[in-house]
């Protein structure tokens, strides 16, 4: 009798094992299925217009900002002050329908080493004449997978300023981008 209580024993403990296993995956799905979650988008859009219009007053020259097409939205704006880097800069970023990417800097009284810093390890490969303007293009020497927002560079410098257009979207949308920019900087 002592044996066939043992073996019960024995096959009541694996039992029991299963059963608190199966119990635990339940609860487990249960939550899973259970807990609401939120699938929109969590970044927010920015009123950039709003941002450049606080930061035109503390700058020293015209931002420029581009309008957007209607399913395009900012999801960045700032102004640095030139006591951060030694240049003041105006940076906004956008992003389009197809998870697009344009953003642009626009820096101020910029020299040298500046440039070098946003340019990164790219290295000028062609220049393109956008409303009789040149943009110099900017490519990264190595090849990134996926694609990063600097790999391609269109930068315009003008005055004591310079612009930088840069993103991972097609390079018509770049280039179309950069011709509104062209034709604000010609209305200044």
């Amino acid at each position: 009798m002592s044996d066939a209580a043992a073996a019960r024993r024995a096959r009541q403990t694996l039992i029991n094992l299963l059963l608190s296993l199966l119990a635990t995956v339940g609860v487990m799905v249960l939550l899973v299925l259970a807990v609401p979650r939120d699938d929109s988008n969590r970044v927010q859009p920015v009123d950039y217009k709003s941002v450049a219009a606080e930061a035109a007053k503390q700058a020293p020259g015209e931002l420029l900002v581009p309008t957007l097409p209607v399913d395009w939205y900012s999801n960045a704006a700032r102004y640095r002050s030139s006591a951060q880097d030694g240049v003041a800069n105006w940076y906004v970023g956008f992003v389009g329908p197809n998870s697009e990417f344009i953003a642009m800097t626009q820096g101020f009284e910029v020299n040298s080493t500046w440039m070098q810093l946003m340019l990164e390890s790219n290295k000028q490969s062609s220049e393109i004449s956008i409303q009789g303007q040149t943009w110099k293009i900017y490519e990264n020497i190595r090849q990134s997978n996926p694609p990063k927002s600097k790999d391609y560079m269109m930068v315009l410098e003008y005055q004591d300023q310079a612009v930088f257009v840069y993103g991972v979207a097609p390079k018509n949308q770049l280039e179309d981008f950069a011709s509104q920019l062209t034709l604000s900087i010609e209305g200044d």
